[in-house]
This record gives structure tokens, sequence and C-alpha cells, in this order.
């Protein structure tokens, strides 16, 4: 009975253990950057900002970074900006969600096919960040 109890203890114990070495890391931060801005100096320093960001919280267990595009900041998104698609593939690649707000989708008659293929949507920008923040985030404009 002993060798039998001891047996399921053991058993139980590698199970948890080996449940929570596959368990994925949470990053310890969390950051979220708007883009509303036309294109010009903020658009070429947004995959710098937020690949210092990525680099600096690297030895803390790395960070969840997602970009909110709305108003004028939404054109970045377009695949007809090809300059910028590249730079924010690589973004998308290494992790960054880059989301565009719906809102400003149907205000500037921007479709789905519209955006870089790579790009996700969400129902409205300015909900997006304040749930980001309500979550811990971040918040960087």
């Amino acid at each position: 009975m002993k060798k039998t109890l001891l047996s399921a203890i053991l058993l139980a114990l590698v199970l948890v253990v080996a449940a929570v070495s596959q368990t994925p890391k949470t990053p310890k931060h969390r950051v979220v950057f708007e883009l509303i801005e036309a294109q010009g100096r903020d658009w070429d320093v947004l995959p710098i900002h937020v690949n210092n960001v990525r680099a600096a919280f690297e030895k803390d267990g790395g960070v969840d970074v997602e970009v909110v595009f709305y108003a004028a900041g939404l054109n970045m998104l377009l695949r007809k900006n090809t300059a910028y698609e590249e730079r924010l593939k690589q973004l998308k690649e290494s992790g960054v969600t880059l989301a565009a707000c719906q809102n400003a989708m149907k205000v500037m008659n921007v479709k789905s096919a519209d955006l870089f293929p790579f790009a996700t949507e969400v129902d409205s920008g300015i909900a997006e960040i304040v749930r980001k923040q309500e979550a811990g985030w971040a918040y960087i404009h």
C-alpha cells in the first residue's frame, strides 16, 4: 500500500513538473504603442523604438508589444506603402502585433484587403489602448 501511494505521489510530481516546464512564459513587460501621425518622422522611428524596447527587456524575460494604428497612422499599414512593408513585416515576424483600427478604416474607406496581410484589426484603436492599459500594459504615445 505504501509503495503504491509513494509511486502515485512521485508520478503526480513528475507530471506537475513536466506541465510547468512546458507552459510558455508570459513576458514580464507589456507595451502598447500608438501611431496616429501622417507619414513622416514618426513612421521612420517606430521600428527603432519598438526594437529598442524589445532589446532592453530581453534580459528580463521579454516583452509583449502591440502597435495600434489609427487616424492618419492607419496609412502606414496600407499595402501601397511598400517602403515600410519589410520593416513592419520583420516586426510582425518577431512577435509584435500590428493592429489596424476598424473605425478609422470605415472613415477612410479602407478594406481589409487594402492592409498588409500581416496586420490584425481591432474594433477601435482607442478602445484597444484602454483595454491594454486596464490589463496593465504600458502605453507609449
